[in-house]
């Protein structure tokens, strides 16, 4: 999914440079709202993309002393800072330049360019959007798109996709306010557009921040993934019991378990020991995101309670 995502991020990155110089140059020759705002949003995502890959890059870094879990939160750390800077810089300016626009209405330049910079603009985030969308639907497998946009992960993908698709309704809120201005004379419609593309970017900004946020904090595996687990412990022989099983992701491919398991009474302490080997080597192979299983031996913590000992 790591290479899914930084393909996608590429992807994305390169055609965000080449719109973003071409909404500049197009809104400094026409003096366009709508086509600046764009603009604006253009390298606001490619600045998104630099800062997702950079994300991406300190997730693969091995554990250490200081960081004993490894570095795999940094992917959300990352994608939640990429929302904050949707909704303030993105957003934000948008909608100043659209309301300063709404109150002083300034008359459009030539048209044609706004149109073939949108249009080309259109193209490029097309692309991009239909490779965010592939890849994605290739991780998803037979999930619908919310539910696995819900239960995702990895969001650095969910961040490409949903800031393309942002763009993309954002330059059709420009075409939208271009034409209007053009047929009515009114640029008040290409200043109205730049508040849409601002409402646009701030909502996508809080939709993203909203699914992040249980990542960054800790949120745990798959409902699959909890429920395979407790079938592997509930089935093997000497397992009385499963008293608790938690889990949590430490980054996309980073799966930390602990369980809290009561053995046979009968079971001895070589058998238990044996028998946690086994758990523990059947959880990595049929759950490989799983890099780290704790078992604590309820059995055998009461028998200690019960003499007294700590």
């Amino acid at each position: 999914m790591a290479n899914s995502s930084k393909k996608a991020i590429l992807a994305a990155l390169t055609g965000n440079a080449l719109v973003a110089l071409s909404k500049f140059v197009a809104a400094f020759f026409t003096g366009s709202s709508a086509l600046l705002s764009e603009g604006i949003h253009s390298v606001v995502d490619t600045g998104n993309q630099v800062l997702l890959l950079h994300g991406l890059s300190r997730a693969n870094r091995p554990p250490d002393e200081e960081f004993p879990f490894g570095y795999g939160k940094e992917v959300y750390f990352w994608s939640f800072v990429v929302a904050l800077l949707i909704f303030a810089l993105g957003a934000g300016v948008s909608l100043y330049e659209g309301v300063n626009h709404l109150r002083v209405p300034e008359p459009l330049k030539p048209f044609l360019p706004n149109y073939l910079v949108l249009a080309l603009a259109l193209c490029f985030e097309g692309g991009s959007w239909y490779f965010a969308r592939r890849e994605f639907a290739r991780d998803k497998g037979r999930r619908t798109y919310l539910e696995a946009v819900r239960r995702t992960k990895d969001p650095s993908l969910i961040v490409v996709l949903f800031e393309d698709s942002a763009a993309i309704l954002g330059i059709l809120a420009a075409l939208a306010g271009v034409a209007l201005t053009q047929l009515t004379g009114d640029p008040r419609f290409d200043a109205g557009a730049s508040v849409g593309i601002g409402l646009i970017l701030a909502g996508t900004a809080v939709w993203l921040a909203w699914e992040t946020k249980g990542l960054l904090i800790g949120e745990s595996a798959q409902k699959e993934v909890v429920q395979g687990i407790r079938e592997l412990t509930g089935n093997l022989s000497g397992v009385q019991n499963l008293n608790e099983i938690l889990t949590m992701h430490l980054g996309p491919e980073f799966i930390l378990v602990t369980l809290s398991v009561e053995f046979c009474d009968e079971a001895k302490t070589p058998e238990i020991e044996g028998i946690i080997a086994d758990l523990d080597r059947r959880i990595r192979q049929a759950y490989p995101q799983v890099k780290k299983v704790f078992i604590e031996a309820e059995a055998m913590r009461k028998g200690r309670e019960n003499r007294g000992e700590p």
